[in-house]
């Protein structure tokens, strides 16, 4: 075996088990992981909420003009009025559903998960999966190497 393949399947320093964390702490930040990546998806699907129900309320615009010029005036005015540009709940447009969530959830969490790991395990990210890929991949293999 060559030295550069040598290097490529030695295990990742960097994702290294600092001193003191047992099996008990990692698997626990594990699923400490796993509910911040839940988090982050939640997050995304809000992202998306946002983009389509003001990408609705865009295209509704179009519909309430083509129909005004259609002759239907009764029925833009009503659209216009009762839907175009309305609160997706009470006083909030999706920016501000979005806002108060980052606020209120998503940097708390982030924020705690982050000094977790500082304090457990130096701040080690992603460590449960680390060892998993550790512990699963073949050595030797070209596409099973430890880093990058």
């Amino acid at each position: 075996m060559n030295e550069a393949t040598s290097d490529e399947d030695r295990p990742d320093r960097t994702a290294a088990r600092p001193g003191g964390a047992d099996d008990a702490t990692v698997k626990a930040l594990g699923t400490l992981s796993k509910a911040l990546e839940t988090v982050e998806q939640a997050r995304g699907c809000l992202y998306a909420f946002h983009q389509l129900t003001g990408g609705a309320d865009l295209t509704l615009g179009e519909a309430v003009e083509e129909l005004r010029a259609a002759g239907h005036a009764q029925q833009a005015d009503l659209l216009e009025r009762e839907i175009l540009g309305r609160n997706v709940i009470p006083g909030h447009w999706t920016y501000q559903v979005i806002e108060s969530y980052n606020a209120t959830y998503y940097q708390p969490f982030t924020s705690i998960e982050k000094q977790v790991r500082d304090e457990l395990v130096d701040g080690h990210a992603h460590l449960y999966e680390a060892e998993m890929k550790e512990a699963r991949r073949t050595r030797g293999h070209p596409d099973h190497t430890a880093g990058p």
